[in-house]
């Protein structure tokens, strides 16, 4: 991985190591030098590069967040798209490391702004402190150094985020791998959520998309993405092609 980059900052805390590596184009954090957490364009950071963290932000043209919750916030990425995105949206974003949230403010550009508020601190432990039906769209993005984090697969996650999703909200889970359609876990989910959508990436990883109210899918010339495409150029339509019906 580091052949054709240069380190650019090496932190350490209780958790381990945490690197930021520059490109000629791109920005990378990593834990481990194997895995990319987060990657921008050094041009323009609000960019979200992996495919999966722009289809993760995909809900946004279901139903316009007044309020977004981030679970893992690594390079801030995502709330830096929302945060230019939708300039009335109030996004909180969990992390983990203290570490991590200094990184994404000194090398990540992610804003400071009283738009964004951040909170350190376990996941599951800020969802369950939430208000109920206090949040739009809840972006699960939960990984360490080599895996997704466990407290994702659980079906008590589920029933929270749920519980703090509004009536019309959006749930987007990011996996590397897919769970199983016939499991406790995809039961869980349906007994919550009446629609559940599936996002295959390049990579591999899998973006499952969860709401309680009834959905028509949204065609990938629907005007709505070419508007949306004008203020944040990440191909949308392209991206709402590969969201399959679950």
């Amino acid at each position: 991985m580091f052949n054709q980059g240069e380190i650019i900052h090496h932190a350490r805390d209780s958790l381990g190591s945490i690197l930021v590596i520059d490109y000629r184009k791109h920005r990378v954090l990593t834990f481990n030098s194997v895995f990319e957490q987060s990657k921008i364009d050094r041009r323009w950071p609000h960019l979200p590069v992996h495919e999966y963290n722009r289809a993760m932000i995909l809900p946004a043209a279901f139903n316009e967040p007044g309020h977004v919750t981030i679970l893992g916030l690594g390079g801030g990425v995502m709330a830096s798209a929302f945060h230019h995105l939708y300039p009335d949206c109030h996004i909180h974003a969990v992390e983990l490391r203290q570490a991590v949230l200094d990184v994404s403010r000194e090398f990540f550009d992610l804003p400071e702004s009283d738009r964004l508020t951040v909170t350190i601190g376990d996941a599951r432990a800020a969802l369950e402190q939430m208000p109920e039906a206090s949040t739009d769209l809840i972006l699960a993005d939960l990984y360490n150094s080599d895996r997704m984090s466990p407290a994702q697969a659980q079906r008590m996650f589920i029933d929270h985020c749920s519980r703090v999703l509004g009536p019309g909200g959006w749930l987007a889970l990011n996996y590397h791998r897919t769970p199983d359609p016939d499991g406790p876990y995809f039961r869980q989910l349906k007994k919550h959520f009446s629609v559940l959508l599936m996002f295959r990436s390049k990579s591999n990883n899998t973006v499952i998309y969860a709401s309680k109210r009834p959905f028509e899918a949204m065609h990938s010339r629907d005007p709505r993405l070419a508007k949306l495409e004008e203020r944040l150029p990440i191909d949308w339509r392209r991206l709402m092609a590969k969201v399959t019906r679950l």
